[in-house]
């Protein structure tokens, strides 16, 4: 495994992670969860993700109770959560400065832990004035109930507002962002964020859905299977990603790539993985699965980022044709 410092903290993550997001509570009992978290632990993973929201608040219960039973030390993890979408109720929602302190302790409660390493704003919250939520977030470091906060799929203009208030109001910096970034999603993470990455404050990056929700793994490449993640109950509105046009251009390149991965010795969800970690600008990749075999295949990928050479990554530019443009200069 390989560890990489968290944007410009002093922080380092496992280059791969493991996180929550569907499958614990919806597809996974305790022991399944137990296991996975066991297989990626002893592959090298130090960085866990969760969210308030993942599973209605089960699977901060579930990963809480596997960490409570495995013997592991506290300071070789890195934990997380995220807050804003918490339950029914005008105050159980959103980045007020109520929701995000006690939607911390909370999480904190489910996930039987005194404080997380990393906790992020869920989404941005257009109706909170930015302060409050700057103000709330910094409060959480302060007070040692996180040690780090950030953002998930905000844009880099609201990152950059929550930082230049930090800075006037001498609190707590964001320091990292959980973008969705995969081979067919690229433009805020190549683009959009690179003036971040340089920046005094710098940015980390924690990235979500590498596999494209499973489009680059070959599952799909003859329709939706029925224990697939469209398919588990409650999250049907991922159904549109599955189907029509454009998955189905997606699905086509992503069969494309099957002759690169098999040069390779790798499987295609190892490839795409890979491809992943190939980006500097990416602190860590947050992998999911719902069975060990799948932990073990995934971790694989940190082998195959160094069989990535500058012929193979142009095969696969060629095949993906989505390479982002830089921002015009004008010059």
């Amino acid at each position: 495994m390989e560890y990489r410092f968290l944007g410009k903290t002093g922080l380092q993550v496992s280059a791969l992670s493991y996180g929550a997001w569907v499958t614990f509570g919806p597809q996974m009992s305790v022991d399944e969860a137990r296991a996975c978290m066991e297989a990626a632990y002893d592959a090298g993973v130090n960085f866990f993700d969760n969210a308030e929201s993942y599973g209605g608040g089960d699977a901060e219960k579930i990963m809480g109770q596997v960490i409570a039973g495995s013997g592991w030390t506290r300071s070789d993890l890195v934990l997380s959560t995220k807050i804003f979408f918490g339950s029914k109720g005008p105050n159980n929602r959103g980045l007020s400065r109520k929701h995000v302190i006690e939607g911390a302790w909370a999480a904190l409660d489910r996930l039987q832990q005194d404080y997380v390493d990393l906790i992020f704003c869920h989404r941005p919250d257009p109706k909170t004035p930015m302060e409050e939520t700057v103000r709330a977030m910094s409060w959480l470091v302060d007070q040692g109930l996180a040690f780090y906060w950030g953002t998930s799929e905000w844009s880099a203009e609201q990152i950059r507002h929550a930082q230049l208030i930090a800075r006037r109001e001498h609190l707590n910096m964001p320091v990292m962002e959980q973008p969705q970034y995969h081979m067919f999603h690229r433009e805020r993470v190549e683009v959009e964020y690179a003036p971040l990455y340089e920046s005094e404050t710098g940015l980390g990056t924690t990235i979500w859905s590498p596999l494209a929700g499973g489009l680059l793994t070959g599952k799909y490449d003859k329709g939706i299977p029925a224990d697939s993640r469209p398919k588990v109950e409650g999250y049907d509105w991922l159904m549109p990603g599955y189907e029509g046009e454009q998955a189905a251009s997606r699905i086509e390149k992503a069969k494309k790539l099957a002759p690169i991965a098999e040069e390779l010795g790798c499987t295609r969800a190892q490839l795409a993985l890979a491809w992943c970690l190939d980006n500097p600008d990416v602190s860590t990749v947050i992998t999911g699965a719902s069975r060990v075999e799948q932990v073990v295949e995934n971790m694989g990928a940190m082998a195959v980022s160094e069989k990535l050479t500058d012929e193979v990554m142009d095969r696969i530019e060629e095949i993906l044709g989505n390479r982002p443009e830089p921002p015009a200069t004008f010059r």
